[in-house]
């Protein structure tokens, strides 16, 4: 099947060409048509299946009959990352059309948006912002014709169903409502039996992590976590590696000492400011930063298709946030690595790992590792040396400090 099955206005069609696509992943082929005919959707799929233009590409055909001045379409993502990228993505499809997209999101100042928002036939909005900008009559959504939910497991994750419930308050009801999680937890359930009418459901793969990507486990001490990551990227011959942490303070702690050894690192967390968030994953995404150490929250929306390693610093504390963290490598047909370090306290969520694999995932160990190394004394700051090597950056390292359990 070709995109041009789905007989889109010619200028949709042209930035359909411009993007490169040229056959419809599965999300795509199942979930347009139904979209193209105004029914409610429910979509389940891992991120990295084409869920975006899933959705963007036939409203983009919906709203080229004429330009009415109001908003038309409400897409709201969990967090800025996605936000943007939804936005970026609607930008070059309908580069071709005289559409106008604005992205609102928290961070930046309103005024920029406010302006926008006067033109905007498409809003993409954390909900956060948007709430803002409905009191302050800034964004009338009252003849708004389609709602997108997009990644709706993660909204639940970062307490945003009340701001969702209050968003709903302000749309008319008679509307078309695409809703899009990755799983299906029974909250999500209840907020699509609220939201959707009639839905058709497509799922696609959302059961078990993308078949492309290979697990590994790596069991370690707590306090040699950090020395066994470094030993473990001295053996990585690749373009980007994601790393997640659990916490802000151990995503900023981790990239210093990455950065300290030599490595073109940089962090994604919440303390930074929107404009070193972005410089951050601009940075990882052209390869001025070969590795990027995230929480959680920050990762989502990341879209940088050539991540062939995601290593879990901190298992992570659900299944569903295993298969969302290495969901981000194995994208696009192209093979990953997903590298777990565990420790002693992590085997309930081991056991949930392999159930949700379906196997039981390989455990190993780097024979040039010393794992019987004690965790330093409390007050005590051993160092050891690290010797330059240029397999990973291609740039020498210099020699740094190991890391010590307080700093963990």
């Amino acid at each position: 099947m070709k995109f041009e099955t789905f007989n889109f206005h010619p200028a949709i069609a042209t930035g359909v060409t411009a993007a490169g696509y040229v056959t419809p992943t599965p999300i795509q082929d199942q979930a347009i048509p139904h979209v193209l005919d105004h029914r409610d959707v429910m979509g389940l799929a891992q991120t990295g299946t084409g869920k975006t233009a899933a959705f963007v590409l036939p409203i983009l055909n919906r709203l080229m009959g004429g330009r009415p001045a109001y908003i038309r379409a409400l897409i709201i993502a969990p967090t800025r990352e996605l936000a943007e990228q939804i936005h970026q993505a609607i930008e070059t499809l309908g580069q071709k059309t005289r559409l106008k997209s604005v992205a609102v999101y928290g961070g930046v100042g309103i005024n920029p948006q406010i302006q926008k928002l006067r033109r905007a036939d498409i809003v993409v909005a954390c909900p956060g912002r948007l709430l803002d900008h409905i009191g302050r009559h800034t964004a009338d959504l009252r003849k708004l014709e389609v709602l997108v939910l997009d990644e709706a497991d993660h909204m639940f994750d970062m307490g945003f169903f009340p701001d969702i419930r209050r968003i709903l308050r302000s749309i008319p009801r008679n509307r078309q409502t695409l809703l899009f999680s990755a799983t299906m937890p029974s909250e999500i359930r209840r907020l699509a039996n609220d939201v959707l009418r009639n839905p058709v459901t497509v799922k696609i793969g959302t059961t078990a992590p993308a078949d492309t990507v290979h697990h590994a486990l790596y069991p370690v001490a707590q306090h040699l976590k950090t020395a066994l990551l470094l030993k473990m990227l001295e053996n990585i011959q690749t373009e980007s590696v994601l790393v997640f942490t659990r916490t802000k303070h151990r995503a900023k702690s981790l990239d210093k000492k990455l950065t300290r050894a030599g490595y073109r690192s940089a962090s994604l967390q919440g303390n930074l400011s929107q404009g070193k968030r972005q410089a951050a994953l601009d940075g990882f995404r052209n390869g001025t930063f070969k590795i990027l150490v995230a929480t959680d929250i920050a990762a989502r929306g990341i879209d940088v298709t050539q991540i062939s390693h995601v290593i879990n610093y901190d298992i992570p504390s659900t299944p569903d946030a295993y298969i969302h963290r290495i969901g981000r490598t194995g994208r696009a047909s192209c093979n990953g690595e997903a590298f777990t370090l565990i420790t002693g306290d992590d085997k309930n969520m081991v056991r949930a790992i392999n159930r949700i694999i379906g196997s039981e995932v390989e455990q190993r160990t780097l024979s040039a590792f010393d794992y019987n190394s004690p965790a330093p004394a409390r007050g005590n700051h051993p160092q050891r040396s690290i010797k330059p090597r240029r397999n990973f950056s291609g740039v020498k390292k210099s020699r740094a400090q190991r890391p010590n359990a307080r700093t963990m």
